[in-house]
């Protein structure tokens, strides 16, 4: 289930943002990129729509997919 992410408090956005960023551990090759910079990549992708908020009941998890990502796993399940 998508959840629209303007629909959650700053604040409430931002941890899950920033849970994720660090969750995933990206590598960003030779120059590390400051954690600030990679929530606001992450925002700017949910604005945009290239990234999606999406909760999993079977799970009980919130998680951020690339669009692409999300659109192929809905796909699969059809």
């Amino acid at each position: 289930m998508i959840i629209p992410h303007k629909d959650l408090e700053p604040d409430t956005l931002s941890s899950i943002i920033k849970e994720f960023v660090l969750r995933e551990g990206t590598e960003y090759g030779e120059q590390d990129v400051k954690l600030s910079v990679k929530i606001a990549q992450v925002k700017q992708q949910l604005a945009d729509g290239s990234a999606l908020l999406v909760y999993s009941e079977l799970h009980d998890t919130v998680n951020i997919l690339p669009l692409e990502q999300f659109q192929q796993q809905e796909d699969e399940q059809e």
